[in-house]
């Protein structure tokens, strides 16, 4: 690939990199002003017929770009408003959007009105009551308050995740919730609440309750009630993309609505077939609520077919590039969410080795050859160019994923298009019990075959340390993988080797700087206290007793461990009213 055979990727990669350092550095008003003026003038000058000035051109629309991502991102940072409420308010809500649930509470993003102020909150509603639905406005009391910044850089930051979405409040119901009609229902609206019906209708369908939380999931993008022990497996075994709406079930449904077309219509309507297609895709994508991968598979899609159309050869760059710009305009603020790095990178991936790689397949000479081999070239391809962004969120990796995926993911299209096929006859009223037993079946085998996948622990790792630096250092060696690939030299090779080399150079670096470090912690978790003493490479953490040990291994050991490189740790416990430890003759007081 030739980066200037690619100006909307080189541009594209500059309007981001103006985003991130508007992000880091946060430039203040006057300093973007003055940017907004100088592209401005970048834009006037480019229509001037200058031999000089077309020379510059490329560099000149490079910094345009670059200074359009900080300006644009700068204005779509959040603001509270000077938002001022108290801690205990009555307060009038609508919901917005449905969130995973938690062990006492169902959880929405929600639009909240307390007295004359309006802002966005996530709101708390305890399982006891009854789902919330887009066509009611509800009244409750409420504590309200401002999730707190992590103690330490270890920690997820959850303030500011929700200020990405440009949430700065939490609301917490315990009173009774009277609710009054609402009669001002936008259009994305009225599809949310027919894709809560839908939700609705398959709670009702009779098959298992796990067989009814995949289909959600699968097709309808809910997986607010699936049940923790699923979610474990299909991230253990390294297959919660297969659970994820992304491109694969995008294309799949296109796939299934375009052949039905063509069957239907004569042979010279083709086209039509095409831009009907799409049109149900961008419903479906509405439906389901727009989430970042399936908005970036929807435009790629359309992107790929106005080239069809235009009868001009489809690029996936440049599809892949438009999509992020239409995206990114809108909502700067999706570059920081994982999952739209991680479906980025994955066709990146996919276009930088599956061909390469599946070169090294017998001939494909049949379609279940092909189904075959593609699907392995093609989540190999992904997984690598991936596994930087996933050590660097998760710290975790399965080398089990590796098989689950070759077994698993030939069977994906299957599934998704019964799954597809079965939400359209819940949808309509059709029961089916023959149809709801025959997926009851196929999915609890299909859990129970990943639930094994999912408990080769042996295979799992966790606590994975990575920082920046090492994941720079692990993209270049996917980088310079495609060239030892396409040609197996020992020059080749040994690039490829020298990219790992100094990966490990780095790793034992940041490792020994971490292991000679000695820390003593006080962490807060809900009620309770955690002490941590940290020695070179081994650290002790006092818990509380009775305290959710999952929840403290899971929120604060693991990550801690993570972040210090740990690779030794040990808990022990003490009782509540406790107010001091003693660990290595050195006595440690408690708050």
């Amino acid at each position: 690939m030739k980066l200037n055979q690619q100006p909307i990727l080189i541009l594209a990669i500059l309007f981001i990199l103006g985003i991130f350092i508007q992000d880091f550095f946060s430039l203040d008003q006057n300093f973007v002003y003055f940017i907004i003026i100088i592209c401005a003038f970048i834009l006037a000058i480019t229509f001037l017929k200058n031999y000089y000035l077309h020379k510059a051109k490329p560099y000149l629309l490079g910094f345009m770009f670059f200074g359009i991502g900080i300006i644009l991102h700068f204005f779509n940072a959040f603001a509270s408003g000077n938002v001022s409420v108290s801690k205990n308010e009555t307060i009038i809500f609508k919901i917005a959007k449905k969130l995973n649930s938690s062990d006492k509470n169902r959880k929405y993003e929600g639009v909240i009105q307390a007295g004359k102020q309006t802002f966005n909150a996530v709101i708390y509603i305890p399982k006891s009551e009854k789902e919330l639905d887009f066509l009611h406005y509800y009244q409750a009391q409420a504590y309200i308050s401002k999730p707190k910044p992590p103690q330490y850089d270890f920690q997820f930051d959850y303030s500011k995740y929700l200020l990405r979405k440009n949430i700065e409040y939490q609301c917490y119901i315990n009173d009774k919730i009277a609710e009054a009609e609402r009669k001002d229902l936008s259009f994305t609206e009225k599809f949310s609440q027919k894709r809560l019906e839908v939700l609705q209708r398959i709670d009702e369908a009779g098959m298992s309750s796990r067989s009814k939380e995949f289909l959600k999931g699968i097709i309808l993008a809910d997986r607010t009630e699936m049940d923790v022990q699923t979610v474990q497996d299909f991230n253990r075994s390294g297959l919660v993309h297969f659970l994820a709406i992304s491109g694969t079930h995008i294309v799949v449904i296109f796939g299934l609505f375009y052949l039905l077309l063509i069957k239907i219509l004569p042979l010279k309507f083709r086209k039509y077939a095409i831009i009907s297609s799409l049109i149900f895709i961008w419903l479906f994508i509405i439906f389901i609520g727009f989430g970042s991968s399936v908005l970036r598979s929807g435009l790629m899609l359309s992107i790929y077919f106005v080239y069809v159309l235009l009868q001009r050869k489809p690029d996936l760059l440049h599809s892949l590039s438009l999509s992020a710009f239409i995206i990114l305009i809108f909502d700067t603020q999706q570059l920081f969410d994982v999952g739209f790095q991680l479906s980025f990178c994955a066709v990146l991936g996919i276009y930088w080795l599956n061909q390469l790689i599946l070169n090294y397949f017998p001939i494909q000479d049949n379609w279940l050859k092909k189904l075959i081999f593609n699907t392995v070239s093609i989540s190999v391809s992904a997984q690598l160019a991936t596994l930087p962004l996933v050590l660097y969120y998760f710290h975790q990796f399965s080398f089990i994923s590796i098989a689950a995926n070759f077994f698993i993911v030939p069977f994906s299209e299957a599934i998704i298009v019964f799954s597809f096929l079965m939400t359209i006859f819940i949808t309509l009223n059709l029961d089916f019990n023959l149809m709801n037993v025959a997926y009851d079946f196929i999915i609890q085998l299909l859990l129970k075959v990943i639930h094994w996948f999912a408990d080769f622990n042996h295979l799992f790792l966790e606590n994975i340390p990575m920082n920046l630096f090492e994941v720079f250092a692990l993209f270049l060696i996917v980088y310079f993988l495609r060239f030892f690939i396409l040609k197996p030299k020992l020059k080749n090779f040994t690039i490829v080797m020298t990219a790992v080399f100094a990966f490990y150079i780095l790793r034992i670096g940041f490792n020994s700087y971490e292991n000679e470090r000695e820390e003593v912690l006080f962490h807060d978790f809900s009620k309770n206290q955690v002490l941590s003493v940290k020695k070179e490479n081994n650290v002790c953490f006092w818990i509380e007793e009775n305290s959710d040990q999952r929840k403290i291994i899971q929120f604060i050991i693991n990550p801690y461990c993570s972040s210090r490189r740990i690779s030794n740790y040990k808990i022990k416990t003490f009782p509540k009213d406790v107010k001091k430890v003693v660990y290595n003759g050195k006595i440690y007081n408690f708050n």
